[in-house]
């Protein structure tokens, strides 16, 4: 960035704890609910965490590129950055069985990559206005979409899990073997709902640029933050009540603007507390998870995955992975309530990366995708 605004390292690093406190439980069986996805429709906390950093990537791009055009040299490292993403996505996918057949293509850092790059095209290539055009354009188009055309394997347009158009256009373009394994068939990152979770990165785009504005005061920009959220929150809340439900798996263009809505809500309040109010004494935990988010996300990624191969050998002869011998050994014991257990598992690790990225924040270490 050619600066660095505190407030979005802050909103940064609490967005990641929050994706390593969910994606991380000490036992997928027993979670409390506010740490669950909504089952379809609906939104947890859970569902605001992925929402969010696609917002904040947005609101990242004027700072990047303030005062850029595209040229080959920008478009050559804007790419680049994107192919990062999207390979160390790939990497997390294929280990460690390194299956090209069977490997999913999509995901989250996947489409990190995807709205990265083209909020940063087109941040570079056009104007304010047509970015709000852009942005009213994929919202109201996925909408039609998904509730007008007729899906062919359907017969009839719907937004049922496995019979959507998106989950059609998955299965034809990606292949069955390249999805979500979990749920097999479609999958919550897919291509097509990658269109509106663009949108997204376009709202914080839009805010990163009115945060820039020396033509407004600091009290200004908080304001209109605060009503531009609120109205993208009314606007959500009243797509939803319409028949077009907010749904993260579909990232739908009402779960869109009530999740966007939000991430303006929680930008305002952190950048008057910090930016202008000057309250900063908090903020060290969270920046250092911020400003190291992509390579604390991967590696929390890949460690489990690591731990999976190494096997420990239980008294009675059985095998059991080392994550979760670990979990049954040193933290489950402690507590009587399993879901306790479970959260503070995840509380742990938590912590043990916050050790970890202090370390590398005092010495200046920052690595960049």
């Amino acid at each position: 960035m050619n600066q660095r605004l505190l407030s979005l390292d802050v909103f940064r690093g609490l967005t990641v704890m929050m994706m390593i406190l969910v994606n991380n439980p000490g036992d997928w069986g027993h979670i409390y609910w506010p740490l669950e996805h909504a089952e379809w429709n609906g939104c947890t906390p859970t569902d605001l965490v992925f929402p969010f950093f696609l917002f904040i990537v947005g609101t990242s791009v004027p700072y990047a590129y303030a005062g850029k055009t595209l040229t080959s040299e920008t478009f050559r490292k804007v790419l680049i950055r994107a192919l990062k993403l999207f390979g160390l996505g790939l990497f997390l996918s294929l280990f460690p069985k390194l299956d090209l057949s069977v490997v999913r293509i999509m995901g989250v850092l996947q489409r990190i990559a995807i709205v990265f790059f083209v909020c940063s095209i087109l941040f570079m290539t056009t104007k304010k206005r047509t970015q709000i055009i852009a942005f009213c354009v994929l919202l109201i188009g996925y909408w039609l979409s998904l509730t007008v055309i007729p899906v062919p394997d359907a017969g009839v347009a719907n937004l049922e899990a496995e019979r959507n158009l998106g989950a059609y256009l998955d299965r034809l373009i990606l292949g069955i073997p390249h999805l979500y394994k979990a749920v097999k068939v479609w999958d919550p990152e897919g291509l097509f709902s990658t269109l509106p979770a663009i949108g997204t990165g376009i709202s914080g785009m839009l805010t990163g640029q009115w945060l820039q504005r020396k033509d407004k005061t600091e009290y200004e920009k908080i304001t209109q933050m605060f009503v531009y959220g609120g109205t993208l929150m009314v606007i959500g809340w009243a797509w939803d009540a319409m028949g077009f439900p907010i749904n993260k798996s579909l990232w739908t263009s009402s779960y869109t603007c009530w999740t966007s809505g939000l991430a303006l809500a929680f930008l305002a309040t952190f950048y008057w507390l910090i930016d202008v109010r000057g309250y900063k004494s908090f903020t060290t935990p969270f920046v250092v998870y911020g400003v190291n988010a992509i390579t604390v996300f991967f590696l929390s990624g890949l460690i489990p995955r690591i731990f999976g191969l190494i096997k420990v050998t239980m008294p009675d002869g059985e095998e059991m992975k080392l994550q979760p011998w670990m979990y049954k050994t040193l933290i489950a014991p402690h507590f009587s309530e399993p879901k306790n257990a479970s959260l503070a598992g995840a509380i742990i690790l938590i912590t043990i990366w916050l050790g970890i990225l202090w370390a590398m924040y005092r010495k200046k270490v920052i690595v960049k995708v």
